[in-house]
């Protein structure tokens, strides 16, 4: 060291600047991989205690939001480019490290965020949550990230498309390599279809309203939120799509549980139900796998215009009180039981029309819940898959002949759904009441792209839904 260096006097500590908005993010991913929380229940609540404070505004809550959603989508895909840019195994970096990381990585690659910003601004973050050592390996890391954009380091770490379709899809796309597979399976058809499919999972999705039939409408939603701030449903008469940013809580009629949200796929399963046609009577319905309430809350309203009353079975008792906050103050008959459908305390041939939305690995929904697709495993499917023919076996017992059972999965996995409905009708697994396939194309008009039938599988990139499946089954003895 030159005489010069030793007498430069060390540079005062600074003490690294809190930034509320990326402190808040950093807390929901943690809470995310911490507590295999889900962050559309972790984030409210923290927006909710960080809005109380005078400087959290608006924007910071859509900043938030944004880096929130995005790192979670994207997980896979920074995973790669991070990987190629530390000198250890991804598994030994640790995991609050990696948070800080894919939030810097997203804000450089997925933002319209200054590159110098980005890195600044996730460094100082690191200094705050991480300690001064680890933020310059945070600087070291994303300073490389910093040097391409997101189409260059995808030529670098994804595998060409004609060498492995499936991986480069996973890596470009960010979903694990089996989702993938299952997808396209499910799909059929070319890349196009997959990679809009893939893309749509990526994509931020509307928030919809649900007007209850006898209790609200459309049009008073509409009027509501105003006309730069709503938008008809696409193929819901009762359906209301939100501009970004709305704020479903500052309705009225939402407030009163006259209307909700409820994403316009589940609305189609709901009416397409309702809708099936039944010889005989028609006065008694039942939800069998009710929670949270949604469809249970649209049947209870549709079949109060009818004069029927509508059962709401829901196994577990805290989701059981939520299908009962979802219907209350409905006009009509109705009932909310907590009861295991498996093993139902009705009576066989109690119901002219049931439904059973049933448990699932819920890759329907990647949409709104991101960090599902990184929790779920194929064996999964295993696990959900005796529980799914248990319960539609028992939903056709319960119906009467020529009654309609509706079958319904958000999740477009094969296994999932018509193999399940094939199984039962088939008698594989146990024995079940005969049942005839009923066309359910026809009981979604205006619906485009719904398949060969008699099923119905819904998309994103086609429907803008969830991707929801509903088969139909008509009792026959």
């Amino acid at each position: 060291m030159n005489e010069q260096a030793r007498r430069r006097p060390p540079k005062p500590y600074r003490r690294p600047k809190k930034d509320p908005v990326r402190i808040l993010a950093f807390e929901a991913l943690r809470a995310v991989d911490e507590r295999d929380a889900y962050a559309n229940l972790v984030l409210p609540p923290l927006l909710k205690k960080a809005r109380e404070k005078d400087d959290f505004d608006a924007r910071d809550a859509a900043l938030a939001t944004e880096l929130v959603y995005g790192t979670l989508r994207r997980q896979g895909t920074y995973d790669a480019i991070i990987a190629t840019c530390i000198d250890r195994p991804l598994r030994e970096v640790d995991p609050p490290v990696l948070d800080v990381l894919a939030l810097g990585a997203h804000q450089l690659l997925g933002t319209r965020i200054p590159t110098h910003a980005a890195v600044s601004a996730s460094v100082e973050l690191a200094r705050v949550v991480l300690g001064d050592g680890r933020a310059k390996f945070v600087n070291a890391v994303l300073r490389k990230i910093a040097q391409d954009d997101l189409d260059a380091w995808l030529e670098r770490v994804a595998p060409p498309y004609d060498e492995d379709a499936e991986d480069h899809l996973a890596v470009v796309h960010s979903h694990p390599r089996w989702v993938v597979s299952a997808l396209w399976d499910s799909l059929g058809g070319g890349r196009a279809g997959i990679e809009d499919l893939l893309e749509a999972d990526n994509e931020r999705p509307e928030v919809t309203l649900v007007a209850r039939p006898g209790r609200s409408t459309a049009a008073e939603l509409l009027e509501a939120v105003g006309e730069d701030s709503g938008l008809p449903g696409r193929w819901s008469p009762y359906a209301v799509r939100l501009a970004e940013g709305g704020e479903p809580g500052a309705i009225e009629a939402v407030r009163e549980g006259r209307a909700g949200v409820q994403d316009e796929g589940s609305q189609l399963v709901a009416i397409a139900l309702a809708g099936a046609p039944l010889d005989g009577p028609d006065e008694r319905w039942l939800d069998g796998c009710a929670g949270p309430g949604g469809k249970a809350a649209l049947l209870a309203a549709m079949a109060a215009g009818r004069g029927a009353s509508l059962l709401a079975s829901e196994k577990q008792p805290h989701r059981a009180r939520l299908v009962e906050r979802a219907l209350a103050g409905n006009p009509g008959p109705y009932q909310v039981i907590a009861a295991d459908g498996t093993r139902p305390p009705w009576r066989p041939g109690s119901f002219d029309r049931v439904l059973v939305d049933v448990p699932c690995s819920g890759l329907g929904a990647l949409r709104r819940r991101p960090e599902a697709r990184w929790r779920r495993r194929p064996e999964d499917l295993e696990g959900f898959a005796p529980l799914q023919r248990g319960l539609l076996r028992e939903a056709l017992t319960a119906v009467r002949i020529g009654g309609v059972v509706g079958y319904a999965t958000c999740s477009p996995h094969l296994a999932e759904t018509r193999v399940v409905v094939e199984d039962v009708l088939k008698g594989r697994g146990g024995p079940a009441a005969e049942a005839e396939w009923v066309d359910a194309r026809p009981l979604m008009p205006g619906v485009p792209a719904l398949g060969d039938g008699p099923d119905v599988q819904l998309w994103p990139h086609l429907h803008g839904t969830d991707a929801m499946y509903l088969a139909l089954l008509r009792r026959t003895a």
